[in-house]
Protein backbone atom coordinates (compact mmCIF):
# COMPACT_ATOMS: atom_id res chain seq x y z
CA UNK A 1 0.00 0.00 0.00
CA UNK A 2 1.30 3.33 -1.38
CA UNK A 3 0.13 6.25 0.58
CA UNK A 4 0.32 9.63 -1.74
CA UNK A 5 0.50 9.82 -5.75
CA UNK A 6 3.52 12.88 -5.78
CA UNK A 7 6.88 11.97 -7.70
CA UNK A 8 7.11 9.32 -4.56
CA UNK A 9 4.38 7.57 -4.99
CA UNK A 10 3.91 7.08 -8.96
CA UNK A 11 7.47 6.08 -8.77
CA UNK A 12 7.27 3.82 -6.08
CA UNK A 13 4.02 1.79 -8.11
CA UNK A 14 6.59 1.81 -11.29
CA UNK A 15 9.25 0.21 -9.37
CA UNK A 16 7.64 -2.56 -7.43
CA UNK A 17 5.40 -3.81 -10.52
CA UNK A 18 8.71 -3.48 -12.35
CA UNK A 19 9.69 -5.77 -9.52
CA UNK A 20 6.73 -8.06 -10.05
CA UNK A 21 4.64 -6.74 -7.03
CA UNK A 22 1.45 -6.09 -8.85
CA UNK A 23 -0.59 -6.27 -5.67
CA UNK A 24 -0.37 -2.66 -5.48
CA UNK A 25 -2.81 -0.11 -4.93
CA UNK A 26 -2.06 3.80 -4.52
CA UNK A 27 -3.94 6.07 -1.60
CA UNK A 28 -4.27 9.50 -2.60
CA UNK A 29 -6.49 11.98 -0.89
CA UNK A 30 -6.51 14.69 -3.36
CA UNK A 31 -9.27 14.73 -6.45
CA UNK A 32 -6.18 13.94 -8.48
CA UNK A 33 -2.36 13.07 -8.57
CA UNK A 34 0.67 15.38 -8.39
CA UNK A 35 1.83 16.32 -5.01
CA UNK A 36 3.36 19.42 -4.50
CA UNK A 37 3.50 19.84 -8.15
CA UNK A 38 -0.15 19.62 -8.30
CA UNK A 39 -0.67 22.21 -4.88
CA UNK A 40 1.46 24.63 -5.86
CA UNK A 41 0.07 26.77 -8.70
CA UNK A 42 1.66 30.30 -7.92
CA UNK A 43 2.55 32.29 -10.57
CA UNK A 44 6.56 31.80 -11.46
CA UNK A 45 5.98 28.41 -9.61
CA UNK A 46 9.06 26.16 -10.79
CA UNK A 47 11.75 23.64 -10.07
CA UNK A 48 15.28 24.58 -9.25
CA UNK A 49 16.57 21.46 -10.19
CA UNK A 50 17.70 20.98 -13.88
CA UNK A 51 15.10 19.44 -15.48
CA UNK A 52 16.47 15.90 -16.80
CA UNK A 53 17.84 15.48 -13.56
CA UNK A 54 14.66 15.92 -11.98
CA UNK A 55 12.71 13.32 -13.31
CA UNK A 56 12.70 9.55 -13.21
CA UNK A 57 15.72 7.62 -15.07
CA UNK A 58 13.11 5.32 -16.22
CA UNK A 59 11.39 7.88 -18.49
CA UNK A 60 14.68 8.73 -20.32
CA UNK A 61 13.17 10.24 -23.57
CA UNK A 62 11.36 13.00 -21.94
CA UNK A 63 11.31 16.42 -24.21
CA UNK A 64 11.10 19.41 -21.60
CA UNK A 65 10.70 23.06 -23.09
CA UNK A 66 13.27 24.44 -20.54
CA UNK A 67 16.31 23.76 -18.88
CA UNK A 68 14.22 24.25 -15.22
CA UNK A 69 10.41 23.13 -15.67
CA UNK A 70 7.44 24.80 -14.40
CA UNK A 71 5.17 23.60 -12.30
CA UNK A 72 2.59 23.00 -15.11
CA UNK A 73 4.83 21.12 -17.41
CA UNK A 74 6.21 19.20 -14.15
CA UNK A 75 2.40 18.11 -13.39
CA UNK A 76 1.84 17.13 -16.52
CA UNK A 77 4.94 14.66 -16.54
CA UNK A 78 4.27 12.95 -13.73
CA UNK A 79 0.23 12.53 -15.40
CA UNK A 80 1.38 11.49 -18.79
CA UNK A 81 3.98 8.79 -16.70
CA UNK A 82 1.04 7.41 -14.27
CA UNK A 83 -0.75 6.62 -17.71
CA UNK A 84 2.32 5.44 -20.09
CA UNK A 85 2.64 3.06 -17.29
CA UNK A 86 -1.06 1.91 -16.86
CA UNK A 87 -1.66 2.87 -13.12
CA UNK A 88 -4.90 4.09 -13.49
CA UNK A 89 -6.16 0.87 -11.66
CA UNK A 90 -4.00 0.93 -9.34
CA UNK A 91 -4.92 4.57 -8.25
CA UNK A 92 -7.27 5.39 -5.62
CA UNK A 93 -7.99 9.02 -5.34
CA UNK A 94 -10.20 10.99 -3.30
CA UNK A 95 -9.50 8.18 -0.25
CA UNK A 96 -8.03 9.70 2.89
CA UNK A 97 -6.25 7.51 5.23
CA UNK A 98 -7.46 8.72 8.68
CA UNK A 99 -5.15 6.03 10.57
CA UNK A 100 -3.12 3.03 9.94
CA UNK A 101 -2.22 0.85 12.72
CA UNK A 102 0.25 -2.57 12.94
CA UNK A 103 -1.73 -5.50 13.74
CA UNK A 104 0.67 -8.25 15.38
CA UNK A 105 -1.22 -11.76 15.24
CA UNK A 106 -2.17 -10.99 11.14
CA UNK A 107 1.24 -8.98 10.53
CA UNK A 108 -0.36 -6.33 8.70
CA UNK A 109 -0.91 -3.29 8.15
CA UNK A 110 -4.46 -2.48 8.87
CA UNK A 111 -5.76 1.11 7.26
CA UNK A 112 -8.76 3.10 8.56
CA UNK A 113 -9.65 5.18 5.25
CA UNK A 114 -12.69 7.07 4.38
CA UNK A 115 -13.13 4.32 1.34
CA UNK A 116 -13.50 2.08 4.04
CA UNK A 117 -11.00 -0.25 5.54
CA UNK A 118 -7.91 -1.41 3.82
CA UNK A 119 -4.95 -4.30 4.74
CA UNK A 120 -1.12 -4.48 3.38
CA UNK A 121 1.78 -6.34 4.06
CA UNK A 122 3.87 -3.12 3.58
CA UNK A 123 2.86 0.26 4.31
CA UNK A 124 5.06 3.04 2.00
CA UNK A 125 4.33 6.44 2.85
CA UNK A 126 5.11 8.96 -0.03
CA UNK A 127 3.16 12.03 1.25
CA UNK A 128 6.69 13.69 0.65
CA UNK A 129 8.45 16.67 3.29
CA UNK A 130 6.39 19.49 1.26
CA UNK A 131 3.24 18.96 1.97
CA UNK A 132 1.61 20.92 4.93
CA UNK A 133 1.87 24.41 4.46
CA UNK A 134 3.07 26.82 7.07
CA UNK A 135 0.58 29.64 7.76
CA UNK A 136 1.41 33.04 9.00
CA UNK A 137 0.59 33.24 12.59
CA UNK A 138 0.20 36.66 13.44
CA UNK A 139 -2.56 38.68 15.50
CA UNK A 140 -5.29 40.60 13.68
CA UNK A 141 -4.41 38.09 10.12
CA UNK A 142 -7.85 36.79 10.39
CA UNK A 143 -9.43 40.38 10.23
CA UNK A 144 -7.45 41.31 7.05
CA UNK A 145 -9.74 43.44 4.40
CA UNK A 146 -8.83 41.65 1.52
CA UNK A 147 -7.49 37.94 0.21
CA UNK A 148 -5.09 36.22 1.96
CA UNK A 149 -2.89 33.36 -0.01
CA UNK A 150 -1.01 30.68 0.92
CA UNK A 151 1.94 29.78 -2.05
CA UNK A 152 0.27 26.65 -1.65
CA UNK A 153 -3.41 27.10 -1.56
CA UNK A 154 -3.22 29.44 -4.62
CA UNK A 155 -6.35 31.08 -5.81
CA UNK A 156 -6.64 31.86 -9.65
CA UNK A 157 -9.60 33.55 -9.62
CA UNK A 158 -7.95 36.76 -7.66
CA UNK A 159 -6.55 39.38 -10.15
CA UNK A 160 -3.16 40.73 -9.35
CA UNK A 161 -3.83 43.39 -11.83
CA UNK A 162 -3.65 47.27 -10.24
CA UNK A 163 -3.50 45.76 -6.91
CA UNK A 164 -1.34 46.51 -3.59
CA UNK A 165 0.15 43.12 -2.80
CA UNK A 166 1.92 42.36 0.33
CA UNK A 167 4.99 39.21 0.15
CA UNK A 168 5.32 38.05 3.62
CA UNK A 169 9.04 35.61 2.82
CA UNK A 170 11.91 35.44 1.09
CA UNK A 171 12.36 31.71 0.87
CA UNK A 172 12.45 29.81 -2.55
CA UNK A 173 8.49 30.28 -3.40
CA UNK A 174 9.26 34.63 -2.77
CA UNK A 175 12.04 34.48 -5.01
CA UNK A 176 9.93 33.04 -7.64
CA UNK A 177 6.85 34.67 -7.10
CA UNK A 178 7.56 38.42 -6.77
CA UNK A 179 9.33 38.93 -10.26
CA UNK A 180 6.20 37.00 -12.12
CA UNK A 181 3.53 39.37 -10.47
CA UNK A 182 5.34 42.43 -10.31
CA UNK A 183 4.42 43.92 -13.76
CA UNK A 184 0.50 42.62 -12.80
CA UNK A 185 0.70 44.40 -9.35
CA UNK A 186 0.23 48.23 -8.34
CA UNK A 187 2.63 47.95 -5.40
CA UNK A 188 4.64 45.03 -4.24
CA UNK A 189 5.93 45.24 -0.30
CA UNK A 190 8.21 42.25 -0.03
CA UNK A 191 8.93 41.41 4.58
CA UNK A 192 12.01 39.59 4.21
CA UNK A 193 13.02 38.39 7.86
CA UNK A 194 16.18 36.62 7.08
CA UNK A 195 18.27 37.59 3.62
CA UNK A 196 18.91 34.71 1.59
CA UNK A 197 21.92 33.78 -0.78
CA UNK A 198 21.08 33.76 -4.40
CA UNK A 199 22.84 32.23 -7.56
CA UNK A 200 21.71 33.12 -10.81
CA UNK A 201 19.51 30.94 -12.60
CA UNK A 202 20.35 29.69 -16.37
CA UNK A 203 17.01 29.14 -17.23
CA UNK A 204 16.72 28.39 -20.73
CA UNK A 205 14.52 27.44 -23.66
CA UNK A 206 15.28 23.86 -24.94
CA UNK A 207 13.83 24.77 -28.86
CA UNK A 208 12.69 21.78 -29.82
CA UNK A 209 15.37 21.12 -32.38
CA UNK A 210 17.83 20.49 -29.75
CA UNK A 211 14.81 17.31 -27.75
CA UNK A 212 14.97 15.75 -31.50
CA UNK A 213 19.23 15.53 -31.57
CA UNK A 214 18.51 14.50 -28.26
CA UNK A 215 16.55 11.75 -28.74
CA UNK A 216 18.65 10.96 -32.37
CA UNK A 217 21.91 10.14 -30.64
CA UNK A 218 22.52 7.26 -28.53
CA UNK A 219 23.06 8.02 -24.81
CA UNK A 220 22.73 12.08 -24.89
CA UNK A 221 20.16 12.54 -22.31
CA UNK A 222 22.03 9.61 -19.71
CA UNK A 223 25.09 12.12 -20.38
CA UNK A 224 23.48 15.29 -20.20
CA UNK A 225 21.75 13.72 -16.86
CA UNK A 226 25.41 12.65 -15.39
CA UNK A 227 26.81 15.69 -16.52
CA UNK A 228 23.94 17.53 -14.22
CA UNK A 229 24.55 15.35 -11.54
CA UNK A 230 28.28 16.36 -11.32
CA UNK A 231 27.48 20.19 -11.23
CA UNK A 232 25.28 19.64 -8.78
CA UNK A 233 27.85 17.52 -6.39
CA UNK A 234 30.18 19.99 -6.70
CA UNK A 235 27.85 22.54 -4.30
CA UNK A 236 27.33 19.31 -2.26
CA UNK A 237 30.50 18.75 -1.90
CA UNK A 238 31.60 22.55 -0.74
CA UNK A 239 28.37 22.64 1.54
CA UNK A 240 30.07 19.90 3.16
CA UNK A 241 33.26 21.63 3.04
CA UNK A 242 32.26 25.35 4.79
CA UNK A 243 35.43 26.66 3.32
CA UNK A 244 34.84 26.12 -0.32
CA UNK A 245 31.48 27.57 0.41
CA UNK A 246 33.23 30.74 0.34
CA UNK A 247 34.20 30.22 -3.16
CA UNK A 248 30.50 30.21 -4.10
CA UNK A 249 29.79 32.89 -2.20
CA UNK A 250 31.67 35.37 -4.22
CA UNK A 251 29.74 34.42 -7.03
CA UNK A 252 26.60 35.46 -5.22
CA UNK A 253 27.78 38.71 -3.73
CA UNK A 254 29.20 39.30 -7.89
CA UNK A 255 25.21 38.46 -8.93
CA UNK A 256 23.89 40.68 -6.56
CA UNK A 257 26.17 43.61 -6.84
CA UNK A 258 25.19 43.51 -10.82
CA UNK A 259 21.67 43.38 -10.56
CA UNK A 260 21.27 45.52 -7.62
CA UNK A 261 23.18 49.11 -7.90
CA UNK A 262 21.48 50.71 -4.54
CA UNK A 263 23.91 49.95 -1.99
CA UNK A 264 21.53 50.02 0.71
CA UNK A 265 19.18 47.56 -0.76
CA UNK A 266 22.00 45.95 -1.91
CA UNK A 267 22.98 45.37 2.45
CA UNK A 268 19.81 44.38 3.11
CA UNK A 269 20.08 41.36 0.89
CA UNK A 270 23.09 40.61 1.68
CA UNK A 271 22.94 37.49 4.13
CA UNK A 272 25.49 37.11 7.57
CA UNK A 273 26.11 33.51 7.23
CA UNK A 274 27.44 31.08 5.20
CA UNK A 275 25.90 30.06 1.61
CA UNK A 276 24.22 26.69 2.03
CA UNK A 277 23.56 26.90 5.81
CA UNK A 278 19.97 27.56 4.65
CA UNK A 279 18.95 25.82 1.23
CA UNK A 280 19.98 27.33 -1.65
CA UNK A 281 18.14 29.76 -4.22
CA UNK A 282 18.51 30.28 -7.77
CA UNK A 283 16.86 33.20 -10.05
CA UNK A 284 17.89 35.70 -12.52
CA UNK A 285 15.33 37.89 -12.05
CA UNK A 286 14.26 38.44 -8.52
CA UNK A 287 17.00 41.06 -7.58
CA UNK A 288 16.06 43.13 -10.66
CA UNK A 289 12.78 42.55 -9.90
CA UNK A 290 13.45 44.23 -6.43
CA UNK A 291 15.41 47.38 -8.13
CA UNK A 292 11.69 48.22 -9.85
CA UNK A 293 10.10 51.40 -8.15
CA UNK A 294 7.05 49.92 -7.25
CA UNK A 295 8.48 47.20 -5.94
CA UNK A 296 9.83 47.62 -1.91
CA UNK A 297 11.59 45.45 0.50
CA UNK A 298 11.24 45.90 3.98
CA UNK A 299 13.85 44.20 6.19
CA UNK A 300 11.55 42.80 9.09
CA UNK A 301 9.56 39.91 10.63
CA UNK A 302 5.27 40.52 10.40
CA UNK A 303 4.14 40.84 13.37
CA UNK A 304 0.25 42.16 13.42
CA UNK A 305 -2.36 42.72 10.38
CA UNK A 306 -4.15 45.94 11.22
CA UNK A 307 -7.23 46.05 8.79
CA UNK A 308 -6.10 46.52 5.25
CA UNK A 309 -2.29 47.23 7.05
CA UNK A 310 0.53 44.93 7.65
CA UNK A 311 2.84 45.77 9.75
CA UNK A 312 6.30 44.99 10.68
CA UNK A 313 8.63 43.89 13.66
CA UNK A 314 10.02 47.60 13.25
CA UNK A 315 7.24 49.42 13.03
CA UNK A 316 6.64 49.68 9.24
CA UNK A 317 3.25 49.42 8.20
CA UNK A 318 1.78 49.12 4.19
CA UNK A 319 -1.02 49.03 3.03
CA UNK A 320 -2.65 46.40 1.09
CA UNK A 321 -5.70 44.86 -1.01
CA UNK A 322 -3.98 41.47 -0.83
CA UNK A 323 -1.97 39.42 1.12
CA UNK A 324 0.21 36.44 0.14
CA UNK A 325 2.44 34.49 2.54
CA UNK A 326 4.94 32.81 1.00
CA UNK A 327 5.80 30.72 4.51
CA UNK A 328 6.75 27.10 3.31
CA UNK A 329 6.09 24.19 4.76
CA UNK A 330 5.66 22.60 8.16
CA UNK A 331 8.72 20.10 7.67
CA UNK A 332 9.93 17.41 10.46
CA UNK A 333 6.73 14.43 10.49
CA UNK A 334 4.91 12.84 7.58
CA UNK A 335 0.75 13.88 7.80
CA UNK A 336 0.14 10.66 9.24
CA UNK A 337 2.64 10.32 12.38
CA UNK A 338 -0.16 10.94 14.86
CA UNK A 339 -2.19 8.27 13.21
CA UNK A 340 0.47 5.33 12.79
CA UNK A 341 0.81 3.08 15.48
CA UNK A 342 3.54 0.85 15.29
CA UNK A 343 4.54 -2.68 17.06
CA UNK A 344 4.03 -1.21 20.77
CA UNK A 345 0.78 0.56 20.40
CA UNK A 346 3.18 3.98 20.23
CA UNK A 347 2.47 6.37 17.23
CA UNK A 348 5.45 7.71 15.02
CA UNK A 349 5.16 11.11 16.63
CA UNK A 350 5.18 9.46 19.87
CA UNK A 351 8.22 6.85 18.90
CA UNK A 352 10.23 10.01 17.25
CA UNK A 353 9.40 12.79 20.17
CA UNK A 354 9.92 15.48 18.12
CA UNK A 355 13.15 13.77 16.79
CA UNK A 356 12.38 12.19 13.29
CA UNK A 357 15.05 9.25 12.54
CA UNK A 358 15.14 6.28 11.03
CA UNK A 359 17.80 4.12 9.63
CA UNK A 360 19.18 5.27 5.95
CA UNK A 361 16.12 7.24 6.02
CA UNK A 362 13.96 4.99 5.00
CA UNK A 363 12.95 1.97 8.26
CA UNK A 364 11.94 3.17 11.99
CA UNK A 365 12.14 0.66 14.72
CA UNK A 366 8.87 -0.94 16.55
CA UNK A 367 7.14 -0.38 12.71
CA UNK A 368 7.33 -3.20 10.73
CA UNK A 369 7.36 -3.32 7.19
CA UNK A 370 7.34 0.54 6.97
CA UNK A 371 9.07 2.74 4.61
CA UNK A 372 9.27 5.93 4.10
CA UNK A 373 10.23 7.93 1.14
CA UNK A 374 12.51 10.91 1.21
CA UNK A 375 12.24 10.32 4.97
CA UNK A 376 14.76 11.90 7.58
CA UNK A 377 18.70 13.11 6.83
CA UNK A 378 18.83 11.91 3.22
CA UNK A 379 17.93 14.96 1.50
CA UNK A 380 20.67 18.19 0.85
CA UNK A 381 20.91 21.58 -0.12
CA UNK A 382 21.65 20.57 -4.00
CA UNK A 383 20.60 17.25 -4.36
CA UNK A 384 17.75 15.93 -7.00
CA UNK A 385 15.03 14.85 -4.47
CA UNK A 386 14.29 12.06 -7.34
CA UNK A 387 17.76 10.93 -7.40
CA UNK A 388 17.42 9.88 -3.28
CA UNK A 389 13.60 8.50 -4.23
CA UNK A 390 15.02 6.04 -7.19
CA UNK A 391 17.55 4.58 -4.32
CA UNK A 392 15.07 4.32 -1.57
CA UNK A 393 13.06 2.37 -4.40
CA UNK A 394 16.16 -0.04 -4.96
CA UNK A 395 16.37 -0.68 -1.22
CA UNK A 396 12.40 -0.94 -0.72
CA UNK A 397 12.00 -3.22 -4.07
CA UNK A 398 15.07 -5.34 -2.25
CA UNK A 399 13.80 -5.47 0.92
CA UNK A 400 10.14 -7.01 -0.45
CA UNK A 401 11.96 -9.42 -2.31
CA UNK A 402 13.84 -10.63 0.76
CA UNK A 403 10.55 -11.31 2.44
CA UNK A 404 9.04 -13.08 -0.41
CA UNK A 405 12.04 -15.66 -0.43
CA UNK A 406 12.56 -16.16 2.79
CA UNK A 407 9.60 -16.79 4.52
CA UNK A 408 9.32 -14.35 6.78
CA UNK A 409 6.07 -12.00 7.17
CA UNK A 410 8.05 -8.88 8.14
CA UNK A 411 11.22 -6.75 8.85
CA UNK A 412 11.90 -4.19 11.92
CA UNK A 413 15.43 -2.24 11.61
CA UNK A 414 17.36 -3.46 14.58
CA UNK A 415 17.41 -0.57 17.44
CA UNK A 416 21.45 -0.72 17.74
CA UNK A 417 21.59 -0.25 13.62
CA UNK A 418 19.28 2.78 13.54
CA UNK A 419 20.90 4.22 16.53
CA UNK A 420 24.19 3.63 15.12
CA UNK A 421 23.38 5.42 11.95
CA UNK A 422 21.68 8.33 13.31
CA UNK A 423 24.65 8.85 15.67
CA UNK A 424 27.12 8.77 12.50
CA UNK A 425 24.88 11.13 10.60
CA UNK A 426 24.93 13.63 13.35
CA UNK A 427 28.43 13.45 14.09
CA UNK A 428 29.14 14.08 10.32
CA UNK A 429 26.79 16.62 10.19
CA UNK A 430 28.45 18.82 12.82
CA UNK A 431 31.31 20.12 10.09
CA UNK A 432 28.70 20.13 7.67
CA UNK A 433 27.62 24.65 6.12
CA UNK A 434 24.52 22.93 7.35
CA UNK A 435 25.20 22.61 11.17
CA UNK A 436 28.43 25.40 11.20
CA UNK A 437 27.04 27.85 9.02
CA UNK A 438 25.78 30.32 11.47
CA UNK A 439 21.82 30.18 10.51
CA UNK A 440 18.62 28.84 11.57
CA UNK A 441 16.50 26.69 8.90
CA UNK A 442 14.01 24.35 9.03
CA UNK A 443 16.66 21.38 8.73
CA UNK A 444 16.50 21.54 12.33
CA UNK A 445 13.66 20.42 14.73
CA UNK A 446 12.87 22.13 18.09
CA UNK A 447 15.24 20.44 19.83
CA UNK A 448 17.96 21.72 18.18
CA UNK A 449 18.80 18.21 15.74
CA UNK A 450 19.31 18.56 12.02
CA UNK A 451 16.69 15.87 10.82
CA UNK A 452 16.80 17.03 6.97
CA UNK A 453 20.29 17.09 5.72
CA UNK A 454 22.65 14.06 4.53
CA UNK A 455 25.99 14.59 5.08
CA UNK A 456 28.21 12.41 3.27
CA UNK A 457 28.16 12.45 -0.90
CA UNK A 458 24.12 11.15 -2.75
CA UNK A 459 26.68 8.82 -4.56
CA UNK A 460 27.72 7.09 -0.90
CA UNK A 461 23.97 7.37 -0.28
CA UNK A 462 22.74 5.33 -3.70
CA UNK A 463 25.27 2.90 -2.40
CA UNK A 464 24.16 2.17 0.89
CA UNK A 465 20.72 1.90 -0.26
CA UNK A 466 21.70 -0.22 -3.05
CA UNK A 467 21.65 -3.57 -1.29
CA UNK A 468 19.15 -4.59 1.35
CA UNK A 469 21.24 -6.14 4.70
CA UNK A 470 18.76 -8.58 6.81
CA UNK A 471 21.64 -8.40 9.14
CA UNK A 472 20.66 -5.17 10.65
CA UNK A 473 17.08 -6.62 10.77
CA UNK A 474 14.80 -8.41 13.03
CA UNK A 475 12.70 -10.82 10.88
CA UNK A 476 8.99 -11.84 11.92
CA UNK A 477 8.65 -15.47 10.74
CA UNK A 478 4.96 -16.85 10.94
CA UNK A 479 5.25 -17.82 14.75
CA UNK A 480 6.25 -14.33 15.56
CA UNK A 481 9.72 -11.85 15.67
CA UNK A 482 13.32 -13.85 15.62
CA UNK A 483 15.69 -11.49 17.56
CA UNK A 484 19.11 -10.71 15.79
CA UNK A 485 22.25 -9.75 18.02
CA UNK A 486 22.88 -6.15 18.18
CA UNK A 487 24.41 -5.67 14.14
CA UNK A 488 27.47 -3.27 13.39
CA UNK A 489 26.31 -1.13 10.67
CA UNK A 490 29.01 -1.11 7.62
CA UNK A 491 30.69 1.95 6.88
CA UNK A 492 31.55 3.88 3.44
CA UNK A 493 33.90 6.06 1.81
CA UNK A 494 32.67 9.21 0.69
CA UNK A 495 33.66 8.64 -3.20
CA UNK A 496 31.10 10.82 -5.28
CA UNK A 497 31.08 8.67 -8.39
CA UNK A 498 27.64 8.98 -9.84
CA UNK A 499 25.69 5.00 -9.58
CA UNK A 500 23.70 3.61 -12.69
CA UNK A 501 21.05 5.37 -13.16
CA UNK A 502 21.27 8.63 -11.18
Amino acid sequence: MVVGAGFSGIGAAIRLREAGVHDVLILEKAPQLGGTWRENTYPGCACDVPSTLYSYSFTPDTAWSRLFAGQREIHAYLRTTAERYGLDDALRCGVHVREARWDPAGERWLLDTSDGPYSATALVLATGPWHLPRDLDVPGIEEFSGPVLHTARWDENIDLTGRRVAVVGSGASAVQLVPAIADQAANVHLFQRTAQWVLPKPDLPVPAAVNRLLDRLPGARGALRAGQYILQEGFNYAFRHPRLARLLEVGARAHLRLAVRDRELRQALTPDYRLGCKRLLTSSTFYRALTQPHVRLHSTAVTAVRGNEVVGADGTAVQADVLITATGFRMGEPPLAQSLYGRDGRTLHEAWDGEPQAYLGTTVTGFPNLFLLLGPNLLGGSTSAITVLEAQLTYLTAALAHLDHSGHRAVEVHPAAQAEHNTAVQEALRTTVYNSGGCTSYYFSPSGRNTFAWPWSTGRLVRQLSRFDPAVYTRHAATGPTPLPAPTVPQDDDRTVPARGE
